[in-house]
């Protein structure tokens, strides 16, 4: 048995058949030559009673016998240590990459979780093609350390996923940085992880154990001169053109429900329960809720049913033939144009809430005040319509537990965001109080 020599390898020619040449120094350690000529380093050697023969790689340039040598000692090493080398080559081809992970988890994931819903799902797949793939994509998920993860997050935060998409015919999508995004994307990335634990993809979750950015939750509560505002607003809206009443009504009906915003804008006349004044949700973000409705609610409502009503056009035809009459819309808030319901209000918003900042800043000119001392209007969110609600409500000195009721909380800590606001009704009173307390003792 010769001692293997670059010399030796260079000179060894292929065969009909495969054949090894074995070195003298390294037992176990060949060189594997093939009818086409290939020439690769194996290892043979026994585990559980049975030979096996391993491939440690192509003889290269850069993978002489030294090379090899130091390779077949290291995975000798490793046998004694109960390392199996064709056993740890198996674990590598099936080692997944994040993105692998990512499209499984998107894939099987509802599944395993099916009260998610597809809104959310929708959502986290957004946060994975838009940050974790195109930084962390390429990893092998095993692999991610608590340091890249933090390191990840740190990256999103200051911007460096930020980006400009096309999407379509003049459509463009804009992806933002920032540490709340951040926070989110590193929770949809520790629950895909959880995943792939749990179906055996992955042994650790890197994301554990990383503190997460701070979610500072931007709360914007209207007042009865602002509702004022918005409310003359959308009455000119509908004067300029009566189209922009279903947009107006869509704003109302967010303002008197405290719904979400898909909640309204789905609505369908079947879920209107006018005898219990209330509505019916077969599903929302929390699951199938009831929405009581009041005065001013079923009134508006009321107005819609009584528009739509079909009416049936007795008008003569050259045919003789009379026209269908048109049909009732199921949604409360038909599409503007064509079948549907009305989707155009993230647009419409804009205007409304730029024409009730101007309204606002001129009603405190009329009454003496600086308009720049007035809260501008424009950064008003139509979920903040939704916390304006809870603001009112509380106002009026109802409990956090009715207000969670009413908006369809499933958690008691999601309407504890509102618990400051309980604050204003006691201080009114300790204020009412304390001044009746004061005039007693003058006497």
């Amino acid at each position: 048995m010769p001692r293997l020599t670059e010399k030796l390898v260079e000179t060894l020619a292929p065969r009909d058949e495969e054949y090894c040449v074995w070195d003298a120094e390294v037992v176990g350690l060949g060189v594997r030559v093939r009818p086409t000529g290939a020439k690769s380093f194996v290892l043979m050697y026994r585990r559980g009673g049975k030979q096996r023969k391993h491939t440690m790689g192509k003889v290269d340039v850069g993978y002489g016998v030294k090379e090899a040598r130091e390779r077949a000692k290291e995975l000798l090493r490793g046998l004694r240590d109960g390392i199996d080398p064709q056993d740890a080559k198996a674990e590598e081809r099936k080692a997944v990459t994040v993105a692998e992970l990512v499209d499984l988890y998107l894939a099987e994931g509802p599944a395993l979780k099916p009260d998610k819903k597809a809104a959310s799902w929708k959502s986290d797949g957004r946060l994975f093609e838009c940050h974790v793939k195109p930084l962390l994509g390429r990893y092998l998920a095993r692999d991610l350390s608590k340091v890249d993860v933090a390191k990840f997050q740190k990256d999103v935060a200051d911007g460096k996923t930020a980006r400009n998409v096309k999407t379509g015919h003049r459509r463009r999508s804009r992806v933002t940085g920032g540490k709340t995004v951040a926070a989110l994307t590193l929770a949809v990335l520790g629950a895909c992880y959880q995943f792939g634990i749990e179906t055996g993809r992955v042994a650790h979750n890197p994301v554990r154990g990383v503190k997460r950015f701070k979610i500072n939750r931007r709360e914007r509560y209207l007042s009865e001169r602002e509702l004022a505002a918005f409310g003359e607003a959308l009455a000119a809206f509908e004067r300029e053109d009566p189209r922009m009443q279903v947009m107006a009504d869509a704003v109302r009906l967010l303002i008197f429900t405290g719904c979400r915003k898909n909640e309204i804008l789905t609505l369908l006349w079947e879920w209107v329960d006018w005898r219990k004044t209330c509505l019916r949700l077969p599903d929302s973000k929390t699951g199938a809720r009831v929405v009581p409705l009041a005065d001013a609610a079923v009134a508006l409502l009321k107005r819609r049913w009584e528009a739509g009503r079909p009416q049936t056009d007795l008008r003569g035809h050259n045919s003789g033939e009379r026209p269908e009459p048109k049909r009732r819309s199921p949604f409360v808030l038909p599409a503007m144009k064509g079948e549907g319901h009305y989707v155009g209000l993230g647009h419409h918003w804009e205007k409304v809430r730029g024409r009730a900042d101007a309204i606002a800043r001129r009603r405190a000119e009329d009454a003496g005040e600086h308009p720049d001392d007035v809260p501008t209007l424009t950064n008003v969110r139509i979920h903040d319509l939704r916390h304006s609600f809870a603001s009112f409500a509380i106002a009026d000195g109802a409990s956090l537990f009715m207000v969670g009721k009413v908006l369809g909380h499933k958690q008691a800590r999601t309407t504890e965001i509102y618990a400051h606001l309980s604050d204003d009704p006691v201080k009114h009173v300790a204020n009412r109080t304390a001044t009746r307390l004061a005039e007693a003792m003058r006497g």
